[in-house]
């Protein structure tokens, strides 16, 4: 694979992170679910995997922040490069702003999968780890 493409696939991959990760914490569920395939994965810590759209809508809508938070992501590494699939590692700070000011919360891993999908890269699985 060429290097022009290599770093197409690249920018693909951390346009996704960063849009995910800015509704987020803008609490825009509807933003944050058309950034996943049909069928997409995401696994978190001490709970069931949540699979397809309608899963992952209902959890992100319950996790809608009530007060301002900010996922600082970093650190990305796209792994493989494919013209229709790549994978990613990134760490993540969660920071959350309560009376006393910001706190980090959790800090943690992701690794994804993504998959283009018509022409855009779309996250196809995101299994989540927190470090203690």
């Amino acid at each position: 694979m060429s290097e022009s493409t290599q770093a197409w696939v690249a920018a693909g991959v951390r346009a996704v992170i960063g849009a995910h990760t800015q509704a987020q914490d803008a609490g825009r569920t509807d933003d944050i679910v058309a950034l996943y395939t049909p069928d997409a994965v995401l696994e978190l810590p001490g709970m069931e995997p949540l699979q397809g759209h309608d899963a992952l809508r209902a959890a992100f809508k319950g996790w809608e922040p009530t007060q301002p938070q900010l996922h600082l992501v970093g650190n990305t590494v796209v792994a493989s490069f494919g013209p229709d699939e790549a994978t990613a590692a990134s760490d993540v700070a969660f920071f959350h702003r309560g009376d006393s000011g910001w706190t980090v919360q959790v800090v943690g891993h992701y690794d994804d999968t993504f998959r283009r999908v018509d022409g855009t890269w779309l996250l196809q699985r995101r299994v989540t780890t927190f470090q203690a």
